[in-house]
């Protein structure tokens, strides 16, 4: 960080400040980009006037129709944007699917970037707590045998960037091997315990292109599949304009 402050010449406090998502002027943001080696673009647009409908967060709603599609063709039960209360706290479940055979539940907790990491840390520990217990009553059921939670980042150097700056935090909010995901993925949920795990997702990938990397495959060096959000979102309209 202090390298790129002194290629933008700017202040350590002004990079933290620009990564952690905060405003900054045009000319700092200029700065960082001419540093990094990035091309800086610009859209001046009206708020007043109507924008093309899509959805208010594109990125996020392309890794849940991916994962929902996944789930569906191993013929689970479905459900996207879940909501449920557990007391005074509610919330939403951004995909969920569940097996009543053993009985199984997998909750999958998507994430484009992590400008407020213990915000997201909070929500995602939360739904671990609450989330099980309601969907079983939901369901008129005793309780879930297995429940899988999966935090789902988008696979790109912007995330990357996140994982590998703070390692042992997200070790700590996502202990557990992606294998339990794999089983889900394959057909065969788990029949008993309870699994939190971080993968990274592509949404844009494609025939046998592999859309998932875990954690430690995330940390150990992996290449991004896209710089960060804008990116990722600018392919999703093309590949919908083409």
């Amino acid at each position: 960080m202090r390298q790129l402050a002194e290629r933008a010449r700017v202040s350590p406090a002004t990079v933290n400040a620009v990564e952690s998502g905060q405003r900054a002027s045009l000319d700092v943001y200029a700065r960082v980009a001419t540093a990094l080696g990035l091309s800086l673009h610009m859209a001046i647009t009206d708020g007043r006037r109507r924008q093309e409908r899509e959805p208010a967060d594109l990125v996020h709603a392309a890794m849940g129709e991916l994962e929902a599609s996944l789930l569906a063709a191993n013929g689970y039960v479905v459900a996207v944007d879940h909501p449920y209360q557990h007391y005074q706290f509610a919330g939403r479940a951004d995909v969920m699917a569940w097996s009543t055979d053993q009985p199984a539940l997998l909750h999958l907790e998507n994430r484009t970037r992590f400008p407020d990491l213990q915000g997201a840390a909070g929500a995602f520990n939360a739904k671990c707590q609450y989330l099980a217990p309601v969907v079983a009553r939901q369901l008129d059921l005793p309780r879930f045998a297995s429940q899988t939670h999966v935090m789902v980042a988008l696979w790109s150097a912007e995330v990357l960037h996140a994982l590998r700056l703070r390692p042992a935090t997200f070790r700590a909010l996502c202990p557990d091997p992606a294998a339990a995901l794999w089983q889900w993925l394959t057909g065969m949920p788990p029949t008993r315990g309870m699994t939190r795990t971080l993968v990274l997702l592509d949404p844009l990938a494609r025939g046998r292109r592999r859309p998932f990397i875990d954690l430690e495959e995330a940390l150990a060096g992996a290449r991004p599949r896209v710089r960060g959000y804008a990116e990722a979102a600018a392919s999703l309209r093309a590949r919908r304009l083409a």
